[in-house]
């Protein structure tokens, strides 16, 4: 059966299993624009919160199980008390102190500080995932509330981005499922902008051309982010903090019980290659991702590869914001200094699903480059396989006497505020941040450079742009930096080379012989008559 009416059988069976019918391709049977409850006029989120729960009673309480909502995750391999909400980046360091600029991307309404009640049913924003209108904007600094009026961000400012208040009602009569689009409001935006911060998902994904991905493109499969990320009580799988490194089970098939298809194999089996059987073989070391992902960044927007913040607080020659030829910033007085880049070749790893974090409080090595997170894995590990990775580079604030990882506080008006009335004081903004955190900061700081590391899944390419075999099997290829294992074309063995080149000189110099001998008997014979 031809590989594409394997795959859609496939995927239709999947979405056809309990837990995931939701995500079909069958007609909704439920028209909001009729419910009573919906007619509105609207105040505020929370209303139509509060509406839509008279009819999905209990779907405010499955989403507080979820990562998504709590911003919190306990890794079930390390144990370590991860999350947005817990882990520390080197994009804008910690959500501590920072809530309302954080929670614009929450799934909830009024995040607006550290006592936030994770248990209001009617804080869930049921409109930011359902939306169809396209209409519906969270407001940049709101505490993950849409503008209610008209106002523009910076607030006051009338040269702001002007924000238009939404019409609650409109959108919540008209509310679908998730889409690329709606998922992406968040996810392709994460980190400050759009591809700042993965990578491999940016505005681009909304419709994307196949060779950009070949799942999510209409000319391709015409995947949305749930066909594979496929919701189980709104519990969304596929995980930065516990990825599966090697899925071994395969085809995914319809049952009782749900299951995740947030992997390759899911889908395609361990056996994807029918046509090209010796590709199979490198599943067992390969990841899917290292060849089917060429690059990444390749939609047409860069992404965020260094942020320097101890540059931060200053101007470039009089110039608060210093930007490149194409308008991204390479400086920015609030922020510091960046560099960019677009199509952008992946770096390589060993990885077996284990990720470890660098947790404030954890002391670090302000001479080396401090590694966010860390992964293990290696070439005789069975567990394991190449993997690509964008790797996010940067130099961020320590506590330079307590030598931990330090959380600024930087959002706000307030006379501690590194953007407000701090006016740029780290020692100010690192000591209110780092109370937020209950740890006392030492009253000294310095700068060190970091490393954090963002595995790369999307932006699939169809299978003629994948990876061709010369660009590994190569002394200089993509995995020149591996090693600890032999690779065809790209290693050698010494002894094995020698005994090489001698059996190679001895057959050339027996048939040399050979030849001499051959020509000194003609002449012999020849004298001889």
């Amino acid at each position: 059966m031809p590989y594409r009416v394997t795959l859609a059988l496939l995927v239709g069976l999947i979405l056809a299993a309990p837990g995931a019918a939701w995500a079909s391709g069958t007609k909704s049977t439920a028209d909001h624009g009729k419910f009573e409850q919906l007619k509105g006029p609207f105040k505020s989120g929370p209303e139509v919160t509060a509406a839509c729960l008279e009819c999905h009673t209990e779907a405010a309480s499955q989403l507080h199980k979820t990562t998504h909502w709590s911003w919190a995750f306990i890794s079930p391999i390390t144990g370590e008390e991860l999350g947005k909400r817990n882990v520390v980046n080197n994009f804008c360091v910690a959500t501590a102190t920072n809530w309302p600029r954080c929670t614009s991307c929450h799934i909830g309404y009024g995040w607006d500080d550290d006592s936030f009640d994770l248990s209001q049913e009617t804080a869930v924003d049921c409109l930011v995932c359902h939306d169809t209108t396209g209409t519906y904007k969270k407001y940049p600094a709101g505490a993950g509330h849409p503008a209610y009026v008209d106002k523009t961000f910076p607030p006051n400012n009338p040269n702001g981005e002007m924000f238009e208040a939404v019409d609650l009602g409109k959108v919540a009569r008209s509310v679908g499922r998730t889409g690329r689009d709606t998922c992406g409001a968040c996810h392709f935006t994460g980190g400050g902008g759009n591809g700042v911060k993965h990578g491999d998902m940016d505005t681009s994904l909304i419709d994307p051309p196949r060779a950009l991905d070949v799942h999510m493109s209409p000319d391709g499969e015409g995947f949305t982010c749930a066909t594979c990320h496929n919701p189980d009580g709104h519990d969304v799988p596929g995980s930065r903090y516990a990825p599966t490194a090697r899925d071994t089970a395969g085809f995914d098939t319809p049952s009782a019980v749900y299951k995740s298809h947030a992997t390759c194999e899911s889908c395609h089996g361990t056996e994807a290659h029918a046509a090209h059987p010796k590709l199979n073989d490198h599943t067992d070391k390969v990841a899917c991702q290292t060849c089917h992902i060429p690059e990444y960044a390749r939609g047409g927007f860069k992404t965020k590869m260094w942020w320097d913040w101890s540059t931060a607080g200053t101007k470039v020659d009089g110039q608060k914001v210093v930007k490149d030829a194409d308008g991204y910033p390479l400086h920015d007085v609030k922020k510091g200094d960046f560099r960019w880049q677009a199509n952008v070749v992946p770096e390589y790893f060993w990885f077996d699903g284990r990720i470890d974090y660098t947790l404030l409080n954890e002391t670090i090595d302000p001479q080396g480059v401090v590694e966010i997170n860390s992964f293990s894995g290696g070439p005789h590990d069975p567990t394991a396989r190449i993997w690509p990775f964008k790797v996010m580079r940067g130099r961020q604030p320590i506590d330079a006497e307590k030598n931990i990882l330090a959380v600024p506080h930087l959002f706000g008006q307030d006379e501690d505020a590194f953007w407000g009335g701090g006016k740029f004081d780290w020692n100010k903004a690192l000591r209110a941040g780092l109370r937020e955190r209950g740890v006392d900061y030492s009253g000294s700081h310095a700068f060190v450079e970091s490393a954090y590391y963002w595995p790369i899944t999307h932006m699939v390419a169809p299978k003629e742009d994948a990876v061709g075999c010369n660009e590994c099997h190569t002394t200089d290829g993509r995995l020149a930096s591996l090693s600890g294992f032999y690779m065809p074309g790209r290693d050698s063995i010494d002894w094995l080379s020698k005994l090489g080149w001698a059996s190679v000189a001895l057959a050339l110099a027996a048939v040399t012989g050979h030849a001499l001998i051959r020509v000194f008997f003609a002449l012999f014979h020849k004298v001889s008559q």
